[in-house]
């Protein structure tokens, strides 16, 4: 009996060992070697892995600086970390630092409570998603804002909130890092990254609608109307599909006063710092 114990164990023992060198040469052979500048660079970022450099997280992003040309790497951009991050990247890389103008998501929507009054009552999942598929919506307009915040609660950094008041999303811009996760999530696309121009300035149609001006109105108050009055203070602005558009080129310090108070119906926002224009 214990020569049978013995025999088992010398057996067992024997095939672990052999187990366990086989694993070591093959790891040894397919060992992958992390770069040392990879690792350097990703110690530097925030790890939000928000996504919102494109990548599917910060370590993919570091990788991407690391191997990065000159020429490419001034197309990189982390949001959460800021210049203050990629200066150190660039640091680390021996590149020269490329400034980039600091950005913000704005919400293209001025369906407020009191300029879209609520048509029907939805009854259903909180859920902008769910919602976008089975109706048009509380207040009638086809791409306004549906009220159930999504958008607030996919925000990892609490740059979001539901005005009580207004009924729509607020940007927090002392938070807000631009990760885009409210792009992606908002099912109408009412989100974009815009570009602050100087003294933080912003200006953009804050509208989706591409109905006709009377029906657009009929729904909201502050809807676009492509009246091309705003085409008139800078010939810039795109109107097209019966909505206008205002470029990022154009400058906010210049006419974004002029194109708020050129729109009738108040669908154009201006912004000065933290201070928001909706008239």
């Amino acid at each position: 009996m214990d020569d049978i114990v013995l025999y088992s164990m010398l057996v067992l023992g024997g095939i672990a060992f052999i187990s366990a060198v086989v694993l070591y040469l093959v790891s040894c052979k397919f060992a992958v070697t992390e770069d040392v500048k990879v690792m350097e660079i990703d110690a530097v970022l925030p790890q939000a892995n928000c996504g919102g450099c494109s990548y599917a997280g910060c370590h993919d992003f570091a990788k991407a600086c690391a191997n990065a040309s000159e020429n490419e790497f001034v197309n990189l951009f982390c949001p959460v970390g800021g210049q203050n991050v990629m200066n150190k990247v660039a640091e680390i890389k021996g590149f020269s630092k490329v400034e980039k103008a600091p950005t913000v998501a704005v919400l293209r929507c001025n369906g407020t409570c009191q300029n879209a009054p609520l048509k029907v009552q939805y009854d259903g999942i909180t859920s902008c998603r769910i919602a976008a598929r089975i109706s048009s919506g509380q207040t009638g307009c086809p791409t306004g804002c549906l009220r159930l915040g999504d958008c607030v609660q996919n925000c990892k950094f609490d740059a979001l909130s539901i005005d009580p008041t207004t009924g729509i999303p607020v940007v927090d811009y002392d938070k807000c890092t631009s990760c885009g996760a409210c792009v992606r999530t908002c099912p109408r696309g009412l989100f974009e990254i815009r570009t602050r121009g100087e003294n933080g300035k912003m200006v953009y149609v804050a509208c989706r609608n591409t109905q006709k001006g009377a029906l657009a109105r009929k729904n909201c108050k502050a809807a676009c109307i492509a009246c091309q009055k705003c085409s008139k203070v800078n010939p810039e602005v795109k109107i097209e599909n019966n909505l206008s558009y205002i470029p990022d080129s154009v400058s906010a310090a210049q006419y974004g006063e002029d194109l708020r108070a050129a729109c009738p119906t108040g669908a154009i926002n201006y912004y000065s710092a933290n201070e928001v224009k909706n008239d």
